[in-house]
């Protein structure tokens, strides 16, 4: 962000304006949970409102494309960050060569993918309670780092006013910098897809998508406050891993090593969350018949989306090997995801006009606040296909070929006595 910036106040402008863009979105989220709280999320509120085909795009790009994306980009920031430590430099060397080559760290994020994957096939009991005791310790450590850099006798509140003169600057610099908080906001939506499994979702849905986000956004804007008190613009811009940087400038390999498993902590926290959530997608399209009757299959005895969950880590090893890189799969996820949040977020002037007597959450400020998520994610989508291009037109074209495949689901019949995840 300073790289594409060039300056601390954009910086946090930006992270405030993606922010509170996230913040529109999960507000809107929030009010069509409440009148829809059923496993699928998204999928559920684009069917309801405008029927089969957009619902079959939407669970297609989630399940091809956004998916399988974003946890193959978080494995290999995982796998980035683990190589950190001397006795797993091995990481970032080439495993193999034929047919083609294959670092060591793809290898390494492809486990991680399925271990994760293994852990919310035993269900979504111990799925969740991972993901409790994690947040809670993935917090301890990030305040702790924040204390550390704080209470340094070697950082200067003079490191905010500096700058990176060889930023990118201007509008594009600021988009930049925007879609890599929206990227690091991520994930406020994931809730949705699982609100067929949380007790008393019209008042814990709202709940947990507000508080949790303003939770985050505490998180991020602290950390990065912490380590520009120790390092100038410059030398954040320099640095692969800025935090790493910051802690071993005034701590020695110790506190470089308590970042690294911070940020492994967090990572493997939002790699659980993003697996769990896309499990539920083509589950439930293929629930209604809208996709291949096996991916509704709900385990006997653990009474999660198996087929689904398998399927999805198959499609992520798959990208992990031909891709491998982690800005390409960052871009390919934040595309895809964008458009459909943007065409959800839509629904919700269906869904007042029609359920306007339902005492539910209702978002605040309607129909404003979700015209400006609408319109930001207009914005957003344009800028990001320009810069983008190649990724884009990859998005796209993986899109555009569920249209080819919708024919042949949509002939088939619902299954009869599909069971319901619990």
């Amino acid at each position: 962000m300073i790289r594409a910036t060039g300056s601390s106040s954009l910086v946090y402008l930006a992270w405030i304006a993606g922010g509170l863009l996230s913040l529109f979105g999960a507000m809107t989220y929030a009010e069509l949970s409440t009148l829809l709280p059923y496993a699928g999320g998204e999928y559920v509120y684009i069917r309801g409102a405008y029927g089969d085909l957009p619902a079959f795009f939407y669970m297609w790009t989630w399940f091809a494309v956004a998916k399988p994306a974003s946890i193959a980009s978080s494995t290999i920031g995982l796998a980035r960050v683990m190589a950190v430590f001397p006795s797993l430099h091995w990481l970032n060397t080439p495993a193999f060569h034929m047919p083609f080559a294959v670092q060591w760290s793809q290898i390494f994020a492809i486990a991680a993918a399925w271990l994760m994957t293994g852990l919310n096939y035993l269900g979504i009991r111990k799925a969740g309670n991972f993901q409790l005791v994690f947040t809670w310790l993935k917090v301890v450590l990030i305040l702790a780092i924040v204390f550390i850099c704080f209470g340094s006798f070697g950082g200067h509140w003079s490191n905010f006013a500096t700058h990176f003169l060889g930023a990118h600057g201007g509008f594009g610099g600021f988009m930049i910098a925007l879609i890599a908080a929206l990227w690091a906001y991520d994930g406020w939506n994931d809730l949705t897809m699982v609100a067929g499994e949380v007790r008393n979702p019209e008042r814990n849905l709202p709940i947990a998508l507000l508080a949790g986000l303003a939770v985050v956004g505490f998180l991020y804007m602290a950390t990065n406050a912490a380590i520009q008190y120790l390092l100038p613009a410059a030398h954040i811009a320099a640095s692969p891993r800025p935090a790493i940087a910051a802690l071993a400038a005034i701590t020695g390999p110790w506190g470089a090593g308590l970042v690294s498993i911070a940020m492994a902590v967090s990572i493997v926290v939002s790699l659980n969350g993003t697996i769990m959530s896309g499990g539920r997608i083509p589950w439930a399209a293929a629930r209604d018949g809208l996709f291949f009757r096996r991916m509704a299959d709900v385990h006997p005895r653990f009474q999660s989306p198996s087929t689904s969950l398998i399927v999805q880590a198959l499609l992520t090893t798959a990208l992990l090997l031909a891709v491998g890189r982690f800005q390409q799969l960052f871009e390919l996820a934040i595309f895809a995801e964008w458009l459909f949040y943007m065409i959800t977020a839509t629904t919700i002037f269906y869904y007042r006009k029609r359920d306007r007597e339902k005492k539910v959450f209702h978002v605040w400020g309607y129909p404003y606040i979700p015209a400006m998520f609408i319109a930001a994610a207009g914005v957003l989508l344009v800028y990001s296909y320009v810069e983008n291009l190649k990724s884009s037109l990859i998005g796209t074209a993986i899109i555009l070929a569920g249209a080819l495949l919708f024919p042949f689901f949509r002939r088939g019949r619902p299954p009869a006595g599909t069971p319901e995840i619990s």
